[in-house]
């Protein structure tokens, strides 16, 4: 049986472990590229697959299916920190896009990223008040406000409040279309909805490119072979450079 209290709880001990207070939406990319030793790489994986996580006895690496709209990829890195954090026995892990459905464990990594994303407190907090002292039911306006807030995709803001009983499932059915056009009328960005272009679709962060950085350094290995490394990386915009962009450059 699956324990959503004990769930909730390990969200809250990772959310601060990573520096995050209980209640505000995170920069999720961000903090998984803060863990040590981890490498995150973005990757069209096709239709069927969300994500992986694999564990190595030196390092681990977290892949992200960089096809699905940010909303889901966010939710997806999420997942994949449950089987960081809590599936260290398991060398590899590869997830499934269907939320909710698998085996126990599928399930539980499913539930503690939804409240790693949305955790109770912030959650609670900003569905009272937009029902306010009438306790109005809450429209469709107000659920793109929610996503947009947290950052996650339409599927998962919906699971998540019929889970809190703040929905019922004939409710939600009426918010499952028109994504994209629902929030663009109420002037929202709507890269949310959207998978990552694909010019920009392949890369790797974190660990793996620290790593090229510290090899070059201490001269265990030549230019030529850093170079390769970061390619088979995806990562041409730094052995080709790509510094000078609208409001970057160096600075004298």
């Amino acid at each position: 049986m699956i324990d959503r209290m004990d769930l909730s709880n390990k969200a809250s001990v990772i959310r601060k472990q990573l520096g995050e207070d209980s209640s505000s939406p995170i920069d999720i990319f961000a903090l998984v590229q803060s863990l040590e030793k981890v490498t995150v790489v973005l990757y069209p994986l096709g239709q069927n697959i969300s994500g992986a996580c694999l564990h190595g006895d030196d390092s681990s690496v977290i892949a992200v299916n960089s096809g699905m709209s940010l909303g889901r990829q966010r939710f997806s890195i999420a997942h994949e920190l449950y089987h960081y954090f809590y599936d260290e026995d398991v060398s590899s892990v590869i997830c499934h896009t269907t939320i909710g459905k698998g085996n126990d464990n599928e399930r539980s990594a499913d539930i503690f990223a939804s409240y790693l994303l949305m955790p109770q407190t912030g959650l609670y907090d900003k569905v009272k008040k937009i029902r306010g002292e009438e306790n109005r039911k809450l429209v469709l306006d107000d659920i793109v406000g929610l996503e947009q807030h947290f950052g996650v995709s339409r599927q998962s803001m919906l699971i998540r409040l019929q889970e809190e009983k703040q929905l019922t499932a004939r409710e939600a059915d009426t918010m499952k279309t028109n994504v994209i056009s629902s929030a663009a009328k109420l002037g929202y960005d709507v890269s949310l909805y959207k998978p990552t272009p694909s010019d920009k679709n392949k890369t790797t962060l974190g660990y793996y490119i620290k790593l090229a950085e510290d090899l070059l350094a201490s001269n265990s290995v030549s230019s030529g072979k850093y170079e390769e490394l970061l390619l088979d990386a995806f990562r041409d915009d730094i052995v080709y450079g790509d510094d000078v962009e609208m409001g970057e450059k160096d600075i004298d």
